[in-house]
């Protein structure tokens, strides 16, 4: 299975790059897999493809403030970016970073008044350092949000609230589980209206999600592990849904990754469940977890890309991402969603 098979014409302006002036007014592009009929709907009226007693599960991981500019002592400028969280108790002072420009081991950064000093050089622009001060505490303070490279620009004080959902809970992301940054509280709420139930789980997004596929062969390639927590009434709904024959719809890939990994221990007596996920979805996979996904339009070539085409088919989805660029949807990160079910 090759990764250049996985490619399709993205035009540089259907190219999202700023989000939409209101929350919530995305388009949708509904994609039966049966059928293999696709619709153009509104992201508002979701509800009307979901039934009572589906199973919504959401990613309520926050994205943190990562990208720090940091200063050597010869006022060189070095960019920080501080990885995602790993466990319940990760220690904030020494973390992993990812680093732009040269770094050596013993090398002292500034952030405003706070020492960093470079403990380790790991490779591939990765390191350990330690802090003075509490990283999180500092990223709140002086940090931006890592926006995806491709939109070639610095955050705005937008940003740090629409890269964001709006039920964010737990610090620990590096990037945001953007299929669900189109949804609010409102449409939420004519979900739950409709008789649709809302569960939630954890997943820390890191930069490995996003990191480019660098062999052909898609199997060679190892996915970065994430941290996830799923709690026991999440599990307890999920088992309840799977009985009563309704479907769990994932909120995007994340959950989607969290969910398939931990299918297994899912069957059990419910029960707090936390690991890291590094599981790689690509065509082939059989899902036995999730029944729908809604999701973003994504890059090509992309691991988030191949899931989508695991769950979807991938000449099915070729074809509705094809109508999707004639019909002129906005794509990745901030563009408009995709509902397969």
């Amino acid at each position: 299975m090759k990764l250049s098979d996985y490619v399709y014409e993205l035009p540089d302006e259907l190219i999202a790059d700023n989000p939409p002036v209101v929350r919530g007014t995305s388009r949708l592009l509904v994609l039966h897999r049966d059928s293999q009929a696709y619709e153009d709907a509104l992201y508002a009226g979701i509800a009307q493809y979901l039934e009572p007693g589906d199973l919504l599960v959401l990613n309520d991981t926050r994205v943190i403030k990562a990208r720090l500019i940091a200063h050597k002592s010869n006022g060189a400028e070095r960019e920080l970016i501080i990885l995602e969280k790993h466990g319940r108790h990760d220690d904030w002072h020494t973390h992993k970073v990812m680093y732009r420009r040269s770094l050596r081991a013993g090398d002292t950064l500034h952030v405003a008044d706070t020492a960093i000093t470079v403990q380790e050089i790991l490779g591939d622009g990765l390191a350990i350092v330690r802090a003075q001060r509490d990283m999180l505490e500092l990223a709140d303070q002086y940090g931006q949000v890592p926006l995806p490279p491709y939109m070639h620009r610095a955050a705005t004080a937008l940003d740090t609230e629409r890269y964001q959902t709006v039920w964010a809970k737990d610090k620990g992301s590096v990037a945001a589980p953007t299929a669900s940054l189109n949804m609010t509280t409102e449409i939420l709420q004519t979900l739950r209206d409709k008789g649709v139930h809302i569960a939630y789980l954890t997943l820390h997004v890191g930069l490995g999600t996003f990191m480019p596929i660098r062999t052909d062969n898609i199997e060679d390639h190892h996915m970065h592990q994430e941290y996830f927590e799923i709690p026991s009434i999440t599990v307890k709904a999920i088992q309840q849904t799977k009985a009563a024959g309704k479907r769990v719809i994932a909120l995007g890939t994340t959950v989607t990754r969290t969910l398939e990994y931990a299918h297994d221990t899912l069957l059990q007596p419910p029960h707090d469940i936390s690991g890291e996920a590094d599981i790689f979805i690509y065509p082939g996979f059989q899902f036995k977890t999730i029944d729908g996904l809604l999701t973003n339009f994504h890059a090509p070539k992309s691991t988030v890309l191949m899931l989508t085409a695991a769950f979807a088919g991938w000449e099915n989805l070729r074809h509705t991402y094809a109508h999707a660029v004639t019909a002129k949807y906005r794509f990745l990160s901030y563009g408009d969603s995709m509902l397969i079910i």
